[in-house]
């Protein structure tokens, strides 16, 4: 659970959880499914509702942020399991875009 919530573009650079080795591999529908995830439980808790009540918006703040990721902060996530810097702001370009809560 740990790993996929780095996944969620507010993961503070203060607060990252050590690299990931499950993640060396993955395409980029599976790190879509990875953000996916770490969404519905962050904002279900931020907005205090169920995972269904967010599965829309995190669908579009997931699908998003990965379709806008360039192939460097792909790589990037393979290597660490969690989003840099850059990829961290286009995350925080679609938390806003899809009506989400920031962290």
């Amino acid at each position: 659970m740990l790993v996929s919530q780095g996944a969620l573009a507010a993961a503070g650079t203060s607060a990252l959880p050590p690299p990931d080795p499950t993640a060396k591999n993955l395409t980029p529908y599976m790190i879509q499914l990875r953000a996916f995830d770490a969404c519905l439980v962050t904002q279900s808790r931020l907005m205090n509702t169920t995972r269904e009540a967010v599965h829309s918006p995190c669908s579009c703040y997931a699908k998003g942020t990965v379709n806008a990721m360039t192939k460097d902060e792909l790589q990037a996530f393979r290597e660490t399991g969690y989003f840099n810097d850059s990829a961290r702001a286009k995350g925080y370009d679609f938390i806003d875009r899809c009506k989400l809560q920031r962290p």
